[in-house]
């Protein structure tokens, strides 16, 4: 069967994008075509889908660096801040973003909560079932793709 590891990123995000956008349970809020994506970005994002396109990728990053929480993630998104004549400083991305994003996909029940053995703090966010085999579907659908774009994938 073939995982979110054997298939590109590009085509992965892509694909689960797509499938986000069509269960309407990942919806942007009102306020994201306005909003910039970090303090080292000077305008909003360009394309339309990019809270869907986020999405995915907060996916796949949680099923690989798992368990995360939300200011690993919005430092995974960010940058370099432009500071004028002075050095450029690596900056976070936004943490609202981060966190809207992972309570959207937690209560679609593609994410849960990782707790530790006692039960009592929370360690982040993990992929629940539902997740993996939403991402082992997709990747098991672009898989035909990738093998025609990178033609070392068949051995896999």
């Amino acid at each position: 069967m073939t995982t979110y590891y054997d298939v590109p990123a590009d085509l992965l995000i892509a694909g689960l994008a797509d499938k986000l956008r069509s269960e309407n349970s990942i919806k942007p809020p009102e306020w994201a075509s306005h909003v910039k994506t970090g303090t080292h970005r000077e305008r909003p994002p360009v394309q339309e889908d990019w809270w869907h396109t986020r999405s995915a990728s907060v996916l796949r990053k949680v099923a690989i660096k798992g368990p995360i929480g939300v200011n690993r993630i919005s430092q995974e998104f960010g940058g370099a801040k432009d500071r004028g004549v002075k050095k450029n400083k690596a900056v976070a991305g936004s943490r609202n973003i981060s966190r809207k994003i992972l309570q959207q996909l937690s209560e679609s029940g593609l994410l849960e909560d990782a707790m530790n053995p006692a039960g009592t703090v929370n360690r982040g966010k993990v992929v629940s079932a539902k997740g993996q085999s939403l991402l082992d579907e997709i990747a098991h659908s672009v898989r035909d793709i990738a093998e025609q774009r990178y033609p070392g994938l068949e051995g896999y």
